[in-house]
């Protein structure tokens, strides 16, 4: 009650309106310095194709830039690529884990009721049987085999 408290006599004392203000000046600056960052670098650029094509000549030197743009681009997707599987393959593990916590804490839950229930524990321990023999089943069955007429 007291965080509601305080919520609302912030936004009453207008505490929340500078706040917004002071991070839309901040925004705005960091925008402005990307803006003038962004052009330094062109000039570098260009500074490095000048003094390049003086050196090597202006055709050697623009597919030398072109070349070298290209491999830095293909070196960026491949590692975004590279991070992204590797990313999903974690996020499917975790993913896995908590289901895996979440079923053994429904179950943890739900067995004094059952233990207290008529059915008792075969309630429980059938379907958790049947649920091994099913894995078992599967991890050990071999998969079938495509014949040529079976490919599409």
């Amino acid at each position: 009650m007291g965080t509601l408290v305080s919520l609302i006599s912030a936004l009453a004392s207008g505490e929340a309106m500078a706040a917004l203000q002071r991070a839309r000046t901040t925004a705005i600056l960091y925008g402005l310095a990307a803006v003038l960052a962004l052009c330094g670098v062109g000039f570098l650029i260009g500074a490095a194709y000048i003094w390049l094509a003086a050196r090597y000549g202006p055709l050697a030197t623009s597919l030398g830039f072109g070349v070298g743009f290209l491999v830095i681009a293909g070196l960026i997707l491949a590692i975004h690529k590279l991070t992204t599987s590797m990313r999903s393959r974690r996020r499917a593990r975790r993913r896995q884990a908590d289901m895996t916590a979440l079923g053994v804490t429904a179950v943890l839950a739900l067995l004094p009721a059952l233990a207290r229930s008529k059915a008792g524990l075969g309630a429980v321990i059938a379907p958790a049987l049947a649920v091994v023999a099913y894995a078992i089943y599967r991890e050990n069955a071999k998969p079938p085999k495509q014949g040529p007429e079976d490919m599409p």
